[in-house]
Order: C-alpha cells, then sequence, then structure tokens
C-alpha cells in the first residue's frame, strides 16, 4: 500500500507494473486474506500496528475489488484499466501537439518494437499499451526469477522505457499543473 501511494505519485507507470505484481500475489493467495496474512503479510511485523492495519485493509480491499470486478483469475483491476485510459488519453493529446519533440521521438523509437510485438502477439485490437506493459511486465517477471532476456528483447524494452517513460513524466507533470498542449 505504501509503495503504491508513492508510486502512483512519483511514476504511474511503475505503479501500474506494481499494482500488477499485486494482484498476481493476491491469485497466488486464492485470493484468501488469512493465506496472504500469514504467509505474506506476516513478514512486516515490524510495522507500527496502524500500518499494518491499514496495510491489511488496502490488501482485504483489493481482494474484494478482484472477487467483484471478475478478475480473480485473470484481467486487470479497473484501477489499473483506469490508469492504461488516462496514459493513452495523455499520449493521444502529446502526440496531437507540436509543442512536444521529445516526445513524438521516443514514441517513433518504440514504434516498430510495438508493432512487432503485436504482431507476434496476433490481437491486433489490443490496446497499445495493453501490449507494452504486458512485455514489460513479463520481462520483469523473468528478472524476478534471475531469468536472462535476449538482446533483441532488451532493446525493445529500452526503447518501450524510454517512451512510456517520458509518457510518465508527463503524467507526473500535468497533475501537478496541467499541461498546455
Amino acid at each position: 500500500m505504501f509503495v503504491a501511494q508513492r508510486l502512483r505519485e512519483e511514476n504511474i507507470a511503475e505503479y501500474l507494473l506494481y499494482m500488477w505484481q499485486v494482484e498476481d500475489l493476491l491469485r497466488a493467495f486464492h485470493l484468501d486474506f488469512d493465506a496472504l496474512d500469514s504467509g505474506y503479510l506476516s513478514r512486516f511485523k515490524d510495522l507500527a500496528p496502524e500500518r499494518r492495519e491499514a496495510l491489511q485493509t488496502w490488501y482485504k480491499d483489493l481482494i474484494n475489488m478482484m472477487r467483484s470486478e471478475g478478475v480473480a483469475e485473470k484481467g486487470h483491476l479497473q484501477i489499473c484499466k483506469n490508469v492504461v485510459t488516462n496514459l493513452s488519453d495523455l499520449h493521444s493529446q502529446l502526440m496531437a501537439s507540436t509543442k512536444f519533440p521529445y516526445y513524438h521521438a521516443a514514441y517513433n523509437q518504440a514504434l516498430p518494437t510495438i508493432v512487432a510485438l503485436r504482431t507476434r502477439n496476433g490481437n491486433r485490437e489490443e490496446n497499445e499499451f495493453d501490449t507494452c506493459f504486458s512485455f514489460m511486465y513479463g520481462v520483469v517477471l523473468l528478472r524476478l526469477q534471475q531469468k536472462s532476456v535476449s538482446e533483441e528483447t532488451a532493446k525493445g524494452l529500452k526503447s518501450l522505457t524510454t517512451w512510456i517513460g517520458t509518457l510518465s513524466d508527463y503524467y507526473k507533470q500535468d497533475k501537478q499543473e496541467p499541461i498546455e498542449f
């Protein structure tokens, strides 16, 4: 919860990837709060009682949301989908403006990777942000398993993270003071 709050304010892309990890964590515990509490949250026993209670409440709320939104086995919470929508909307505004040539360049550098991923996935209907975040999350999972990635994957990842990082910076800036497009 505390990490999620910080990431939401500092880097919306990292927040989204973190929330996908949390969704997977909850699925690993079969959305069973008691199992989560004893098998994972027990690691945070040094937290002050009120912080531990807040953390437990946050996880309980997420479990309830996953159940009610029908994403117990797959898919993403609406709060995550909203982030993707907000990023997509901001992307469209940035691309429609001539005031952001660095952003346009970052996107154009990432575009061949996006096209290759969408072609490989065979799902051309999928939002390009879903494609990119799924790819980045897959790399995160590989790294958590201490598996290596190919040079091609690393190159593609670099172009995507540069573009998404730039978008995240504009997102943060727009939240602090609306951008003039």
